[in-house]
């Protein structure tokens, strides 16, 4: 499940899941009838189009093992707020699992051979850390990247602030958190930031971006994909 987000905005993302999943002995199958998991909608107030969009949803991924989403959120959207919408929905939502999880829960690996020789944090994101409840996996799969020195953030709970249109409702208050979690950041000495979801990303490392600091968003899949074959420049 490549989400509405990374298909439209971070497709490399979305390639690099594939990569990493069958180089771990998946087959990985991409649905065209996916679209938005309908998050959105739920959180303005749109539940009937939420719902709509729910049961294709369920319907677009019928017949496959296991949903893998590089997205905290919209992962947690389909677990945790699908059974609600819609009883059509309870199948896929028990099957859908955020990268690490899947990863470290059903596959049972923590390094998946990956090769990233560079300094990195790690951003745990709202939904991935409240909803899901991932824990410490995206850290243990870091920590056996060779080649990859991870330092860990001052207060790595914070909201970064984007919240989907928190974002845009809230931008003062929003931009306020934002500056506290780039400073966090910066302090690290880092020159890559990473997280599993590109929204988060997409909302620090622009702000990181606008101030030129040199700091590289990046997606967890993206490192975790990898390796002394294929390196990854960390160069803005």
């Amino acid at each position: 499940m490549a989400t509405c987000l990374t298909d439209t905005f971070y497709p490399d993302t979305a390639r690099a899941v594939v990569r990493l999943l069958e180089r771990l002995g998946c087959v990985v199958d991409f649905p065209k009838g996916q679209t938005c998991c309908g998050q959105m909608h739920y959180n303005t107030g749109y539940r009937r189009e939420a719902a709509t969009l729910a049961r294709r949803t369920a319907k677009a991924f019928a017949g496959h093992d296991a949903v893998v989403a590089p997205s905290g959120s919209c992962a947690g959207m389909v677990r945790d707020l699908y059974p609600g919408l819609s009883r059509l929905t309870v199948g896929v939502a028990d099957r859908t699992y955020e990268l690490s999880e899947f990863l470290v829960d059903v596959l049972g690996v923590t390094d998946v051979g990956a090769y990233f020789p560079h300094r990195v944090t790690y951003h745990p994101t709202c939904h991935s850390l409240r909803v899901l409840g991932v824990g410490d996996k995206p850290l243990r799969l870091l920590r056996a990247v060779r080649g990859l020195e991870l330092v860990e953030l001052s207060a790595p709970e914070s909201c970064c602030g984007f919240g989907g249109t928190f974002a845009v409702k809230n931008a003062d208050t929003s931009t306020a958190m934002l500056a506290d979690k780039m400073r966090d950041v910066l302090d690290t000495g880092a020159r890559v930031l990473t997280a599993g979801d590109n929204s988060c990303l997409m909302h620090i490392g622009g702000g990181l971006s606008r101030l030129s600091t040199g700091v590289r968003a990046l997606h967890l899949a993206e490192i975790l994909a990898s390796t002394e074959e294929e390196p990854w420049a960390a160069t803005p």
